[in-house]
């Protein structure tokens, strides 16, 4: 705890704008004492320590107390704590370009602040208590969101909607331990089975709940990172010709010439809110061109680490060995079969397919007549939502880190419940209900070591 008093007590600066030419570049600090730090290198009518909170003040920056004039500049005081930090703020708002912010960057480094790490700002955000965990994590899901859907869900969060039902679940387990803990401090009083009966009800009411958030757990990570779709297929079966259709452009050269495509070719598009990471990928084949043969190398590595696998077959030419090879390679993933070329005469047995791959994971589709698409996008949502994508009004964990910690949880809730089943004493039931206590405040950073904090932080860029 001390190192993150020594930490709260700079001053921290950085350019919070993205580096290049634009009409506006900004540069933040915050901490106690900024505002007067900001006095030191600015020229107006007034000093902003005189200046009221939440207010703009039009000025020159200049390159220390008597030094050459940087910039005109409109600099934004907010005070403390009604700010982003719950620390007092100063903005530069600078003209935008890459000489001019970091010239009074420098300038603010020069008279006393520091160069704030990654993520600074909000992880003092987090350590001032103005946000907790999900939130601060939801602050990057909503800058790098790609889809209306994924945005709304990084909003929900950031409101606080995660936080909340972690908090009520994790308050009942508190409680729960504090009525066995009386129990626990006047043993001449054995634990009632009524107090069992209680117990074994409120458990199964939080185990269930924790099963409603991890059903969703899938569904939130789609939409925060994206669906990683890998097309693949033999070579000439129509996998660029897809995904120009997917992007409704040229994105990908296609010709008769087998093996054009040598690289990957990685694109995120839209469907129905869900962000999909599409990948073309190079004819899977044998072959003894070098390039060509790194690039099928590529494409199966790129379908190992898919979420989904669409391959493309060619249904005017039956099976081939290349074909068997890859339906093989695919066996077991979550993958969508399309028999392309449907416009003409079908060779293809689907007998022999059917053995490879489910029937209702076959699809009829002809990238020349724009046929079967309608129905690749159902499958899809089929596959991953159940038909239904998400919701703005959806409560969802939003990565890894809360699924695994909510997993914690739960294990320990179903442990909670056999040993309530079996009437063990109430000190074994506190431990399992202390383990899930402790699992849920890792997710919202009530109950979580710094090493995991730091890791958090470190995935935003300077300035935010």
């Amino acid at each position: 705890m001390l190192q993150q008093a020594n930490f709260l007590d700079d001053i921290i600066a950085a350019i919070s704008t993205p580096l290049g030419s634009g009409g506006i570049g900004i540069v933040r600090m915050s901490g106690n004492g900024c505002i007067a730090l900001a006095d030191t290198i600015f020229q107006g009518k007034k000093k902003l320590t005189e200046k009221p909170s939440h207010t703009l003040s039009y000025g020159k920056i200049t390159d220390g107390p008597d030094g050459e004039v940087i910039d005109e500049v409109l600099v934004s005081v907010m005070k403390a704590p009604h700010t982003y930090t719950k620390e007092d703020i100063v903005e530069v708002n600078c003209h935008g370009g890459f000489l001019v912010t970091q010239r009074v960057l420098q300038a603010l480094l020069n008279a006393g602040a520091r160069l704030a790490e990654p993520g600074e700002f909000t992880k003092r955000g987090f350590l001032n208590g103005r946000i907790d965990l999900t939130q601060a994590e939801a602050i990057i899901d909503l800058i790098q969101s790609k889809t209306e859907l994924s945005r709304q869900a990084a909003v929900n969060q950031l409101e606080g909607r995660l936080k909340t039902e972690v908090r009520q679940m994790r308050q009942e387990i508190i409680d729960m331990i504090a009525s066995i803990e009386a129990v626990i401090d006047y043993p001449d009083y054995d634990i009632e089975e009524e107090t069992y009966d209680s117990m074994e009800k409120g458990a199964k009411k939080l185990l269930a709940r924790m099963e409603k958030l991890l059903a969703g757990a899938d569904r939130g990570k789609i939409l925060r990172e994206g669906l990683q779709t890998v097309i693949v297929g033999k070579p000439n079966v129509g996998k660029s010709s897809l995904l120009n259709w997917f992007l409704e452009e040229d994105r990908a050269i296609v010709t008769d010439i087998p093996g054009t495509t040598r690289d990957t070719v990685e694109e995120y598009i839209n469907i129905d809110g869900i962000p999909v990471k599409i990948v073309d990928t190079a004819g899977i084949r044998e072959t003894g061109d070098v390039v060509e043969k790194m690039g099928v190398e590529k494409s199966k590595a790129y379908a190992e680490q898919a979420d989904l696998i669409l391959m493309m077959l060619d249904a005017s030419r039956p099976l081939e060995a290349e074909d068997r090879e890859i339906l093989s390679f695919i066996d077991g993933k979550h993958s969508i079969v399309m028999l392309n070329k449907s416009d003409l005469e079908q060779k293809l047995s689907l007998e022999e397919l059917e053995q490879f791959v489910p029937k209702e994971q076959i699809l009829f589709v002809s990238v020349k007549e724009n046929t079967g698409f309608d129905a690749l996008i159902d499958a899809i949502k089929t596959l991953f939502f159940s038909g239904q994508t998400a919701t703005a009004d959806d409560v969802l964990l939003g990565n890894t880190r809360h699924k695994n910690a909510l997993y914690q949880a739960k294990e320990a809730m179903e442990r909670c419940l056999v040993t309530i089943g079996t009437r063990m004493p109430e000190d074994f039931i506190s431990m399992d209900l202390q383990d899930a206590s402790r699992a849920l405040g890792e997710i919202t950073g009530d109950v979580a070591d710094e090493e995991i904090i730091d890791r958090i932080f470190t995935k935003f860029c300077l300035g935010k």
